[in-house]
């Protein structure tokens, strides 16, 4: 696979979130959907119902103001998690 194809696969947009205790759920628009734990996030694994529910998309990534956090579909697809300490929750 050339670079540029494998480039061209991290450049993802999200269509929808799902956000539950143990994972978070993102569908991407080509098909695709990324599930990771939610503790990758602590923000989010912390975060309420309503919290979670309350989110923005946009082409880089997604966005929960309530809880400030933010996080890239390119991140996501490369398996970064978040550089937050749990225990800081």
């Amino acid at each position: 696979m050339s670079s540029s194809l494998a480039e061209e696969k991290l450049d993802a947009r999200a269509t929808d979130v799902k956000v539950t205790d143990e994972t978070i759920s993102v569908d991407l628009e080509d098909g695709r959907t990324i599930i990771v734990p939610t503790a990758w996030i602590p923000r989010l694994r912390f975060a309420t119902e309503a919290e979670r529910k309350k989110y923005k998309l946009s082409p880089w990534g997604i966005e929960w103001p309530d809880v400030e956090a933010d996080v890239s579909i390119r991140g996501l697809l490369l398996g970064n998690k978040s550089g937050e300490n749990p225990e800081s929750f």
